[in-house]
């Protein structure tokens, strides 16, 4: 399959950030996360991109922790 990476992005390589999400079957935020990490500092705001990082990563925690709650209710 053909690349359509922006240059910004362009790692040289064969596979892009949405190929190694698939690769190790990431959900939507952990696959976000990823994805903000690798390209932090290639666009104007790297602090912007890496607070995007975190923001995927504290709404994956969140939701690991409702599921678990869940789950402990459950329980009962």
């Amino acid at each position: 399959m053909e690349k359509n990476t922006p240059l910004r992005y362009d790692s040289s390589k064969n596979y892009d950030v949405i190929d190694i999400a698939k690769d190790y079957q990431l959900n939507f935020n952990r696959g976000n996360v990823l994805k903000y990490i690798i390209r932090a500092g290639k666009k104007d705001n790297e602090i912007q991109d890496l607070e995007k990082a975190l923001d995927y990563l504290k709404r994956e925690i969140n939701h690991l922790r409702n599921e678990q709650t869940k789950w402990i209710e459950e329980q009962k």
